[in-house]
């Protein structure tokens, strides 16, 4: 695990010395015409520069997202596998079992983690695994025993959703004209299930997998304020309160580059698991 040590980049709320006003003006052109200054900036963009930073002295903005995200993406794959290992088998299990209590259970649960926000929810682990029971580190990131609370409170919310697209999913497959097909050639349930039905059931999840992932990884900004993680999003809250403008414009970039390549991914896989979506392609 990284640590950042005082007196780094993560810890500067200073005013913007001279050096860096020098270096703002030189590098963005602040004497010439807002136009040319618009174009200035495109073409260091189109270079990956995307400037240097108002408070953090010696630093550009690309340094900083190369620093911080890769925490806060060990975190959102960590929260992403807990969604997905606690979402998938509750709802398919909810959709092989409708309207009985293994369809009842889980969505029940899953309905209090819709409902339950990542900010409330942290608090709560914190008091009883970190305060009450003493078994894991509430704060910092140091070890990797560090990650489990905060993988933990993303991982649960999102795993909510995840069930409920998959109990949607599952049921409206298990209707289809191919699946009794397969049941009447005398398919074995298993064989149905994981052969045929899978599929076409996930494809809700694979649809919500895009957004989530950029949002597991740009929307920890309270957790990770929350346990003290100096991830992408406790920087960018930092320096939107530092009004450090370079940093707050190239990490909004940035993730926003990064939901348009996830969701592209995402229609390849979609079309992928569904031939129709590939013909519409």
């Amino acid at each position: 695990m990284t640590r950042f040590a005082p007196g780094g980049p993560f810890d500067s709320d200073k005013a913007i010395p001279d050096e860096i006003k020098i270096k703002l003006q030189s590098h963005f052109g602040l004497n010439l015409p807002l136009f040319d200054q618009y174009l200035l900036y495109m073409k260091n963009l189109l270079a990956g520069d995307l400037g240097p930073s108002f408070k953090y002295v010696g630093w550009d903005v690309s340094e900083l997202i190369s620093l911080a995200f890769p925490v806060s993406l060990s975190l959102g794959i960590s929260a992403l596998l807990i969604a997905l290992l606690i979402g998938l088998p509750a709802g398919m299990l909810a959709a092989l079992r409708k309207n009985t209590l293994w369809d009842y259970l889980p969505m029940g649960i899953a309905m209090v983690g819709v409902c339950l926000p990542s900010f409330v929810l942290g608090p709560i682990l914190i008091m009883v695994f970190a305060t009450e029971l003493k078994w894991l580190p509430a704060l910092g990131w140091y070890s990797w025993t560090d990650l489990i609370l905060p993988s933990l409170t993303l991982g649960l919310f999102y795993a909510a959703y995840v069930a409920r697209l998959t109990r949607a999913g599952m049921l409206e497959t298990l209707k289809q004209d191919y699946i009794r097909t397969a049941r009447a050639k005398g398919a074995s349930p298993s064989r149905v299930i994981l052969r045929h039905a899978i599929r076409g059931g996930l494809l809700p999840v694979v649809t919500y997998l895009g957004p989530a992932f950029a949002g597991l990884v740009s929307g920890s900004f309270i957790i990770e304020s929350i346990f003290f993680i100096p991830g992408l999003g406790k920087f960018f809250v930092t320096a939107a309160f530092n009004r450090d403008y370079t940093v707050v414009l190239g990490t909004v970039l940035f993730y926003a580059t990064l939901i348009i390549i996830l969701n592209l991914f995402v229609d390849f896989l979609q079309a992928w698991l569904d031939p129709k979506a590939r013909e519409q392609q």
